[in-house]
Protein backbone atom coordinates (compact mmCIF):
# COMPACT_ATOMS: atom_id res chain seq x y z
CA UNK A 1 0.00 0.00 0.00
CA UNK A 2 1.26 3.46 -0.95
CA UNK A 3 2.36 5.66 1.97
CA UNK A 4 3.66 9.22 2.19
CA UNK A 5 6.26 8.20 4.80
CA UNK A 6 9.57 8.62 2.90
CA UNK A 7 11.55 6.07 4.91
CA UNK A 8 8.78 3.48 4.63
CA UNK A 9 8.64 4.07 0.87
CA UNK A 10 12.34 3.25 0.69
CA UNK A 11 12.61 0.26 3.02
CA UNK A 12 9.19 -1.00 4.11
CA UNK A 13 9.49 -2.15 7.72
CA UNK A 14 11.49 0.70 9.23
CA UNK A 15 12.44 -1.04 12.47
CA UNK A 16 13.60 -4.16 10.64
CA UNK A 17 15.69 -2.02 8.29
CA UNK A 18 17.32 -0.06 11.12
CA UNK A 19 18.05 -3.24 13.07
CA UNK A 20 19.35 -5.38 10.22
CA UNK A 21 20.60 -3.26 7.30
CA UNK A 22 21.26 0.33 8.40
CA UNK A 23 25.02 0.85 8.15
CA UNK A 24 25.57 -2.90 7.77
CA UNK A 25 24.58 -4.43 4.44
CA UNK A 26 22.78 -3.70 1.15
CA UNK A 27 19.02 -4.14 0.94
CA UNK A 28 16.80 -4.50 -2.13
CA UNK A 29 13.06 -3.81 -2.09
CA UNK A 30 11.01 -4.68 -5.16
CA UNK A 31 8.35 -2.32 -6.45
CA UNK A 32 6.57 -5.21 -8.17
CA UNK A 33 5.83 -6.63 -4.72
CA UNK A 34 4.93 -3.36 -3.00
CA UNK A 35 3.21 -1.40 -5.77
CA UNK A 36 5.66 1.45 -5.18
CA UNK A 37 6.56 3.96 -7.90
CA UNK A 38 8.73 7.04 -7.66
CA UNK A 39 7.53 9.03 -10.66
CA UNK A 40 5.71 11.42 -8.29
CA UNK A 41 9.16 12.50 -7.12
CA UNK A 42 10.68 12.92 -10.58
CA UNK A 43 9.46 11.60 -13.93
CA UNK A 44 10.80 11.83 -17.45
CA UNK A 45 8.60 14.84 -18.39
CA UNK A 46 9.98 16.62 -15.32
CA UNK A 47 13.54 15.96 -16.45
CA UNK A 48 12.67 17.15 -19.95
CA UNK A 49 11.28 20.39 -18.51
CA UNK A 50 14.26 21.00 -16.23
CA UNK A 51 16.88 20.51 -18.91
CA UNK A 52 15.09 21.71 -22.04
CA UNK A 53 12.98 24.61 -20.75
CA UNK A 54 13.92 25.85 -17.27
CA UNK A 55 17.25 27.54 -17.91
CA UNK A 56 19.15 25.16 -15.64
CA UNK A 57 22.84 25.94 -15.14
CA UNK A 58 25.90 24.04 -14.04
CA UNK A 59 26.65 22.73 -11.44
CA UNK A 60 22.96 21.82 -11.05
CA UNK A 61 23.51 19.45 -13.98
CA UNK A 62 26.42 17.79 -15.73
CA UNK A 63 27.16 15.07 -18.27
CA UNK A 64 29.42 12.05 -17.74
CA UNK A 65 30.38 9.16 -19.98
CA UNK A 66 32.32 5.98 -19.22
CA UNK A 67 33.37 7.31 -15.86
CA UNK A 68 34.64 10.67 -17.12
CA UNK A 69 32.95 14.09 -16.95
CA UNK A 70 32.37 15.85 -20.26
CA UNK A 71 33.69 19.39 -20.59
CA UNK A 72 30.86 21.80 -19.67
CA UNK A 73 31.78 23.93 -22.67
CA UNK A 74 30.60 21.06 -24.90
CA UNK A 75 26.99 21.26 -23.70
CA UNK A 76 26.47 24.75 -22.24
CA UNK A 77 26.14 28.26 -23.59
CA UNK A 78 26.82 31.75 -22.23
CA UNK A 79 24.08 34.19 -23.21
CA UNK A 80 23.66 37.68 -21.80
CA UNK A 81 20.85 38.89 -19.57
CA UNK A 82 20.69 42.57 -18.78
CA UNK A 83 24.11 43.02 -20.33
CA UNK A 84 25.75 40.49 -18.00
CA UNK A 85 27.02 37.05 -19.11
CA UNK A 86 25.17 34.01 -17.77
CA UNK A 87 27.62 31.11 -17.71
CA UNK A 88 26.92 27.39 -17.67
CA UNK A 89 23.41 27.59 -19.16
CA UNK A 90 22.21 24.29 -20.63
CA UNK A 91 22.28 24.16 -24.43
CA UNK A 92 19.36 21.77 -25.05
CA UNK A 93 20.44 20.69 -28.53
CA UNK A 94 23.97 19.83 -27.45
CA UNK A 95 22.75 18.11 -24.28
CA UNK A 96 20.49 15.89 -26.40
CA UNK A 97 23.34 15.22 -28.82
CA UNK A 98 25.60 14.08 -25.99
CA UNK A 99 22.91 11.76 -24.62
CA UNK A 100 22.42 10.34 -28.13
CA UNK A 101 26.15 9.59 -28.11
CA UNK A 102 25.90 7.67 -24.81
CA UNK A 103 26.40 10.32 -22.13
CA UNK A 104 24.60 10.15 -18.79
CA UNK A 105 22.75 13.26 -17.63
CA UNK A 106 23.23 14.01 -13.94
CA UNK A 107 20.95 16.40 -12.07
CA UNK A 108 22.62 17.52 -8.85
CA UNK A 109 21.22 18.95 -5.64
CA UNK A 110 17.59 18.33 -6.56
CA UNK A 111 16.65 18.56 -2.89
CA UNK A 112 17.40 22.27 -3.18
CA UNK A 113 15.14 23.21 -6.07
CA UNK A 114 12.68 20.44 -7.01
CA UNK A 115 9.71 20.70 -4.66
CA UNK A 116 8.59 17.02 -4.52
CA UNK A 117 12.13 16.00 -3.57
CA UNK A 118 12.51 18.89 -1.15
CA UNK A 119 9.52 17.54 0.77
CA UNK A 120 10.65 13.92 0.44
CA UNK A 121 14.11 14.70 1.80
CA UNK A 122 12.70 16.77 4.65
CA UNK A 123 10.60 13.77 5.77
CA UNK A 124 13.53 11.38 5.42
CA UNK A 125 15.76 13.66 7.48
CA UNK A 126 13.11 13.92 10.18
CA UNK A 127 12.91 10.11 10.36
CA UNK A 128 16.66 9.44 10.42
CA UNK A 129 18.13 12.51 12.10
CA UNK A 130 20.77 12.82 9.38
CA UNK A 131 21.15 15.28 6.50
CA UNK A 132 20.12 14.00 3.06
CA UNK A 133 20.73 15.10 -0.52
CA UNK A 134 19.45 13.95 -3.93
CA UNK A 135 21.08 13.56 -7.33
CA UNK A 136 19.49 11.88 -10.35
CA UNK A 137 21.07 9.91 -13.20
CA UNK A 138 19.59 9.41 -16.67
CA UNK A 139 21.46 6.96 -18.85
CA UNK A 140 20.72 5.99 -22.48
CA UNK A 141 20.27 2.31 -23.44
CA UNK A 142 23.33 0.14 -22.88
CA UNK A 143 25.45 2.96 -21.50
CA UNK A 144 27.30 3.41 -18.23
CA UNK A 145 27.79 6.81 -16.65
CA UNK A 146 30.19 6.02 -13.81
CA UNK A 147 32.62 3.14 -13.49
CA UNK A 148 32.74 1.07 -10.32
CA UNK A 149 33.17 3.39 -7.35
CA UNK A 150 32.06 3.84 -3.76
CA UNK A 151 30.46 6.77 -1.96
CA UNK A 152 31.48 8.34 1.34
CA UNK A 153 27.86 8.24 2.53
CA UNK A 154 24.97 5.78 2.65
CA UNK A 155 22.62 5.86 -0.34
CA UNK A 156 19.11 4.89 -1.32
CA UNK A 157 18.77 4.23 -5.05
CA UNK A 158 15.18 4.74 -6.23
CA UNK A 159 14.51 3.48 -9.75
CA UNK A 160 12.08 5.94 -11.36
CA UNK A 161 11.80 4.64 -14.94
CA UNK A 162 13.60 2.23 -17.24
CA UNK A 163 15.93 -0.36 -15.75
CA UNK A 164 19.57 -0.62 -14.72
CA UNK A 165 21.84 -3.55 -14.02
CA UNK A 166 23.83 -3.07 -10.83
CA UNK A 167 27.11 -4.68 -9.83
CA UNK A 168 27.54 -4.41 -6.06
CA UNK A 169 30.65 -5.59 -4.21
CA UNK A 170 30.06 -6.54 -0.59
CA UNK A 171 31.52 -8.70 2.13
CA UNK A 172 29.50 -11.64 0.80
CA UNK A 173 30.83 -11.29 -2.75
CA UNK A 174 29.45 -9.61 -5.86
CA UNK A 175 25.71 -8.98 -6.10
CA UNK A 176 24.39 -8.71 -9.67
CA UNK A 177 20.84 -7.44 -10.02
CA UNK A 178 18.52 -5.40 -12.22
CA UNK A 179 16.45 -2.58 -10.75
CA UNK A 180 13.04 -2.02 -12.32
CA UNK A 181 10.67 0.95 -11.80
CA UNK A 182 9.66 1.20 -8.14
CA UNK A 183 12.63 -0.81 -6.86
CA UNK A 184 14.82 0.48 -4.04
CA UNK A 185 18.45 -0.36 -3.30
CA UNK A 186 20.13 0.63 -0.04
CA UNK A 187 23.92 0.63 0.21
CA UNK A 188 26.02 1.57 3.26
CA UNK A 189 28.84 4.03 2.66
CA UNK A 190 31.93 2.54 1.08
CA UNK A 191 30.03 -0.10 -0.93
CA UNK A 192 31.68 -0.42 -4.38
CA UNK A 193 29.10 -0.36 -7.18
CA UNK A 194 28.45 0.40 -10.85
CA UNK A 195 25.28 0.56 -12.95
CA UNK A 196 24.50 0.07 -16.64
CA UNK A 197 21.24 1.00 -18.37
CA UNK A 198 19.37 -1.80 -20.11
CA UNK A 199 17.41 -1.48 -23.37
CA UNK A 200 15.65 1.85 -22.73
CA UNK A 201 16.52 5.23 -21.20
CA UNK A 202 16.91 4.64 -17.47
CA UNK A 203 16.46 7.14 -14.67
CA UNK A 204 17.13 6.70 -10.97
CA UNK A 205 17.39 8.92 -7.93
CA UNK A 206 20.32 8.61 -5.56
CA UNK A 207 19.47 9.82 -2.07
CA UNK A 208 22.69 10.40 -0.17
CA UNK A 209 22.54 10.17 3.64
CA UNK A 210 25.26 12.31 5.19
CA UNK A 211 25.38 10.62 8.55
CA UNK A 212 26.71 12.28 11.69
CA UNK A 213 29.19 9.99 13.43
CA UNK A 214 29.93 9.54 17.10
CA UNK A 215 33.38 10.91 16.26
CA UNK A 216 31.77 14.21 15.28
CA UNK A 217 29.54 14.25 18.35
CA UNK A 218 32.40 13.45 20.73
CA UNK A 219 34.75 15.89 19.01
CA UNK A 220 32.13 18.60 19.45
CA UNK A 221 31.95 17.99 23.21
CA UNK A 222 35.73 17.91 23.58
CA UNK A 223 36.14 21.03 21.44
CA UNK A 224 33.69 22.90 23.66
CA UNK A 225 35.67 21.96 26.77
CA UNK A 226 38.96 22.88 25.11
CA UNK A 227 37.63 26.33 24.25
CA UNK A 228 38.35 27.35 27.86
CA UNK A 229 41.37 29.64 28.04
CA UNK A 230 42.97 27.34 30.61
CA UNK A 231 44.09 25.18 27.66
CA UNK A 232 45.71 28.16 25.89
CA UNK A 233 48.90 27.86 27.97
CA UNK A 234 51.87 27.45 25.67
CA UNK A 235 54.27 24.54 25.65
CA UNK A 236 57.48 25.35 27.57
CA UNK A 237 60.31 26.92 25.61
CA UNK A 238 62.76 24.29 24.43
CA UNK A 239 60.30 21.40 24.67
CA UNK A 240 61.28 20.35 21.16
CA UNK A 241 64.86 19.59 22.20
CA UNK A 242 63.78 16.98 24.72
CA UNK A 243 60.06 16.32 24.04
CA UNK A 244 59.69 13.79 26.86
CA UNK A 245 60.46 16.55 29.38
CA UNK A 246 57.00 18.01 28.66
CA UNK A 247 55.31 14.70 29.44
CA UNK A 248 54.32 15.64 32.99
CA UNK A 249 52.66 18.87 31.88
CA UNK A 250 50.85 17.07 29.06
CA UNK A 251 49.50 14.52 31.54
CA UNK A 252 48.36 17.34 33.81
CA UNK A 253 46.41 18.96 30.99
CA UNK A 254 44.91 15.61 30.00
CA UNK A 255 43.85 15.04 33.60
CA UNK A 256 42.25 18.48 33.60
CA UNK A 257 40.45 17.65 30.36
CA UNK A 258 39.28 14.30 31.76
CA UNK A 259 37.96 15.95 34.89
CA UNK A 260 36.05 18.57 32.95
CA UNK A 261 34.58 15.98 30.59
CA UNK A 262 33.21 14.09 33.58
CA UNK A 263 31.27 17.23 34.54
CA UNK A 264 29.80 17.89 31.09
CA UNK A 265 26.00 17.95 30.98
CA UNK A 266 25.62 15.28 28.30
CA UNK A 267 21.88 15.82 27.92
CA UNK A 268 22.50 19.50 27.23
CA UNK A 269 25.27 18.65 24.75
CA UNK A 270 22.98 16.30 22.83
CA UNK A 271 20.18 18.86 22.90
CA UNK A 272 22.52 21.46 21.40
CA UNK A 273 23.43 19.08 18.59
CA UNK A 274 19.74 18.30 18.01
CA UNK A 275 19.03 22.03 17.93
CA UNK A 276 21.65 22.44 15.21
CA UNK A 277 20.05 19.63 13.26
CA UNK A 278 16.54 21.09 13.54
CA UNK A 279 17.77 24.52 12.45
CA UNK A 280 20.01 23.28 9.64
CA UNK A 281 17.35 22.16 7.18
CA UNK A 282 16.45 23.91 3.93
CA UNK A 283 13.31 26.08 4.22
CA UNK A 284 10.14 25.08 2.35
CA UNK A 285 8.44 28.32 1.33
CA UNK A 286 6.44 27.47 -1.80
CA UNK A 287 3.38 29.78 -2.01
CA UNK A 288 5.04 32.14 0.45
CA UNK A 289 4.22 35.25 -1.59
CA UNK A 290 0.64 34.12 -2.07
CA UNK A 291 0.21 33.49 1.65
CA UNK A 292 1.52 36.94 2.47
CA UNK A 293 -1.12 38.58 0.29
CA UNK A 294 -3.81 36.59 2.12
CA UNK A 295 -2.65 37.73 5.54
CA UNK A 296 -4.31 41.10 4.96
CA UNK A 297 -7.68 39.34 5.03
CA UNK A 298 -6.95 36.97 7.92
CA UNK A 299 -9.78 36.72 10.45
CA UNK A 300 -11.35 34.12 12.74
CA UNK A 301 -12.88 32.28 9.76
CA UNK A 302 -9.55 31.86 7.99
CA UNK A 303 -8.39 28.24 7.81
CA UNK A 304 -4.69 27.44 8.00
CA UNK A 305 -2.71 24.21 7.89
CA UNK A 306 0.86 23.10 8.34
CA UNK A 307 2.83 23.43 5.14
CA UNK A 308 3.55 20.00 3.66
CA UNK A 309 7.05 18.94 4.66
CA UNK A 310 7.59 21.88 7.01
CA UNK A 311 9.71 20.99 10.03
CA UNK A 312 8.40 21.81 13.49
CA UNK A 313 9.99 20.57 16.67
CA UNK A 314 8.88 22.06 19.99
CA UNK A 315 10.53 22.08 23.39
CA UNK A 316 9.69 23.92 26.59
CA UNK A 317 12.75 25.67 27.97
CA UNK A 318 13.36 28.08 30.87
CA UNK A 319 13.13 31.01 28.45
CA UNK A 320 9.80 29.83 27.00
CA UNK A 321 8.60 27.62 24.15
CA UNK A 322 11.33 26.87 21.65
CA UNK A 323 9.96 26.17 18.16
CA UNK A 324 12.41 24.78 15.60
CA UNK A 325 11.34 25.42 12.01
CA UNK A 326 14.00 23.77 9.91
CA UNK A 327 16.26 26.72 9.26
CA UNK A 328 15.60 28.79 12.39
CA UNK A 329 14.40 28.65 15.99
CA UNK A 330 11.72 30.84 17.57
CA UNK A 331 11.18 31.59 21.23
CA UNK A 332 7.56 32.14 22.25
CA UNK A 333 5.65 32.45 25.53
CA UNK A 334 5.12 29.00 27.02
CA UNK A 335 1.35 29.56 27.26
CA UNK A 336 0.99 29.35 23.45
CA UNK A 337 2.33 25.75 23.43
CA UNK A 338 -1.10 24.04 23.11
CA UNK A 339 -2.06 26.32 20.21
CA UNK A 340 1.25 25.75 18.42
CA UNK A 341 0.91 21.99 18.89
CA UNK A 342 -2.55 22.08 17.34
CA UNK A 343 -1.41 24.23 14.43
CA UNK A 344 1.55 21.90 13.81
CA UNK A 345 -0.62 18.76 13.79
CA UNK A 346 -1.22 18.91 10.03
CA UNK A 347 -5.00 19.12 10.48
CA UNK A 348 -6.68 22.25 9.02
CA UNK A 349 -7.45 24.71 11.82
CA UNK A 350 -9.93 27.60 11.82
CA UNK A 351 -8.19 30.54 13.45
CA UNK A 352 -11.18 31.31 15.66
CA UNK A 353 -11.08 27.80 17.12
CA UNK A 354 -7.71 28.35 18.79
CA UNK A 355 -7.95 28.59 22.58
CA UNK A 356 -6.42 32.08 22.73
CA UNK A 357 -7.87 35.56 22.89
CA UNK A 358 -8.60 37.23 19.55
CA UNK A 359 -5.49 39.36 19.29
CA UNK A 360 -3.15 36.60 20.48
CA UNK A 361 -4.43 33.99 18.03
CA UNK A 362 -4.19 36.42 15.11
CA UNK A 363 -0.65 37.46 16.07
CA UNK A 364 0.43 33.81 16.46
CA UNK A 365 -1.06 32.65 13.17
CA UNK A 366 0.36 35.60 11.23
CA UNK A 367 3.78 34.92 12.69
CA UNK A 368 3.73 31.23 11.83
CA UNK A 369 2.51 31.95 8.29
CA UNK A 370 5.35 34.42 7.78
CA UNK A 371 7.86 31.98 9.27
CA UNK A 372 6.77 29.29 6.80
CA UNK A 373 5.20 26.74 9.14
CA UNK A 374 1.60 27.47 8.10
CA UNK A 375 -0.10 28.15 4.80
CA UNK A 376 -3.51 29.70 4.27
CA UNK A 377 -6.13 27.31 2.90
CA UNK A 378 -7.93 28.09 -0.31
Amino acid sequence: MRTDNPLHRCVGDEQEFLASSWGRRPLVRRGAETGERFTDLLDLPDVDHLVMSSGIRTPAFRLVQNGEPLAPSSYTTTPQIGGAPVTGLADPARVLGAIDDGATLVLQGLHRFWEPLRRFVRGLEAALGHTCQVNAYFTPPGAQGLKIHSDSHDVFVLQAFGSKRWEIHGSDGVLDLVLEPGDTLYMPKGTPHAATAQNVLSGHLTVGILTTSWREAITGVVREVLSDEAFDDRLPAGWHVEPSAARVELLAHLDELRGRLEKVDLDAALEQRADRFWTGRLPLLARGLLDRTRLAELDDDTVVRRRVGAACQQRLAPEGLRVFLGDRALTMPSWVAPAVERLASGVPVRVGDLDLDGQSRHVLVRRLVREGLLEVDG
